[in-house]
């Protein structure tokens, strides 16, 4: 008997639909190792302690050096506190400036993650791809500080370590660069083609591609998926819930490879 969604729901709909459903399994239950972006995928790191309040402290600060003209009026005001650092690199590379702006952004992610809030689904997902025996890295622009203080907060940080990939003095290799990604995959032992990539933005789904890793994009709001399917994103959800539903569901836990 065919239910009333069944009967309303175009066939071209559900076509789609059930084309979407194969490929969000295949990307859930054949990677051997997931890359994990930490801002959004993980958890919102500024939730309760507001980026854009960070980035005009960091403005504050450039003009108290007498050096706030080494930004652009727009990135003068630009929300995004990672925006102004690749400015500042840009800049003054490998420059003591540039060290202690990278500092003085670690802090305030330091000081951020108490009031970060996770992600939803994403600590039993993170728990239940552990439990299976894929291996877990984050790969990210944020400290690797602030990433290790917020995992062992929350009790995942033996999920992950020692693969926490995040910002080092190399601020060129940000990503889009793939290099975390790269780092990543060297240390795991894994071919990019068995790994798979969640991240929330555009330049998660560069890295990943220059990488050679297959990418799964989350976004937690209708602009970040918008913005995720224009850069080309193939696979995205809005939530991680329909992820962790297929590990559970799947009668076909192992790893691709294993």
């Amino acid at each position: 008997m065919t239910s009333d969604t069944e009967k309303t729901e175009p066939v071209s709909e559900r076509a789609g639909h059930e084309k979407e459903s194969r490929a969000l399994r295949d990307l859930a239950v054949g990677a051997r190792v997931v890359l994990w972006d930490f801002d959004g995928p993980i958890c919102r790191l500024f939730a309760g302690y507001a980026a854009d309040r960070v980035a005009r402290e960091l403005v504050d600060w450039l003009e108290t050096q007498g050096l706030k003209d080494l930004l652009t009026r727009e990135e003068q005001v630009h929300p995004d506190p990672h925006v102004l650092l690749g400015a500042v690199d840009r800049s003054r590379r490998q420059s003591d400036l540039v060290a202690e702006f990278e500092e003085r952004l670690t802090r305030e992610e330091l000081r951020a993650v108490p009031t970060a809030w996770p992600t939803a689904y994403a600590d039993p997902l993170i728990r239940t791809w552990s439990a299976l025996g894929v291996g877990l890295a984050v790969t990210t622009n944020n400290s690797p500080r602030a990433v290790s203080e917020y995992l062992e907060n929350r009790g995942l940080l033996g999920c992950f370590a020692p693969h926490i990939y995040g910002r080092t003095q190399n601020l060129h290799r940000l990503k889009p660069d793939p290099s975390c990604l790269n780092r990543a995959l060297s240390a795991t032992g894994v071919a990019p083609e068995r790994a798979l990539m969640v991240g929330d933005s555009p330049s998660d789904l560069t890295a990943a591609r220059r990488a050679g890793v297959p990418f799964l994009g989350y976004g937690h709001n209708e602009r970040k998926v918008k913005a995720l399917k224009q850069a080309g994103a193939d696979t995205v959800v809005d939530s991680l819930e329909p992820v962790l539903r297929l590990l559970w569901e799947s009668g076909d836990l192992a790893p691709r490879g294993a």
